[in-house]
């Protein structure tokens, strides 16, 4: 009889673990693409779209409401300046701003510990070159996505980044690989295709970047 309870209970167990996983999961996936509807419900939200959305007004003390975010894109919505509330997000892991008009990032964005993946594509504004302006980026970021800038140098702040795994520089301006890539210990990928790096460079560019990670390439 013991037997019979102890396999009940096993499988009810195990019932109510996968009814919960599957509950979660539906939760994370779940994309908004409206503020108005996101603001029904902000703790429910996970993943948040507000791309290409024109002349989008968000107030700041929204922000500290999605207390679950974990995913955030404003991508192609030609905002001005980035909201400071975006700072209040405290479990943001993905945030997307390519494509925008601001010409800096604000100081609260280094708040979110938490980030791991930022997307700065396509910022026409920003003149990260000739910009001597602190970037603020967050400590924490593993992936950072620099595409399509105009760049000819990697900004300072970015040699900080002491967690950094992925760094993607493509269809950029450089001509030639910085040696101060030697201080991104945790780099695994670097992705440089699209620049102006000359073709019998890249073999002796390639060897200025010293990583011990086993699986570490350049991508040109």
């Amino acid at each position: 009889m013991k037997s019979v309870v102890y396999i009940f209970f096993f499988f009810f167990s195990f019932h109510i673990c996968i009814s919960q996983a599957t509950t979660d999961t539906k939760k994370t996936q779940k994309e908004y693409t409206s503020l108005e509807e996101a603001l029904k419900n902000p703790e429910k939200v996970y993943n948040l779209n507000l791309s290409n959305q024109q002349n989008i007004a968000i107030p700041n003390e929204a922000w500290a409401k999605f207390i679950n975010l974990e995913r955030l894109s404003l991508k192609n919505d030609h905002l001005k300046e980035i909201p400071a509330g975006i700072g209040n997000l405290t479990n943001l892991k993905v945030l997307d701003l390519s494509g925008n008009d601001f010409t800096a990032l604000p100081l609260s964005l280094r708040k979110l510990n938490h980030l791991e993946e930022l997307y700065l594509n396509d910022e026409k504004n920003l003149f990260l070159d000739q910009n001597n302006q602190s970037l603020n980026l967050p400590m924490n970021l593993r992936i950072l996505h620099l595409e399509n800038d105009n760049l000819k140098n990697v900004p300072k702040e970015i040699y900080e980044l002491e967690k950094l795994e992925e760094l993607f520089l493509n269809d950029n301006n450089f001509n030639q690989i910085p040696q101060e890539m030697n201080s991104l210990k945790n780099l695994k990928q670097l992705d440089f295709h699209n620049n102006k790096i000359p073709q019998q460079l890249q073999q002796q560019q390639e060897s200025l970047i010293i990583n011990q990670n086993f699986g570490f390439k350049i991508i040109f």
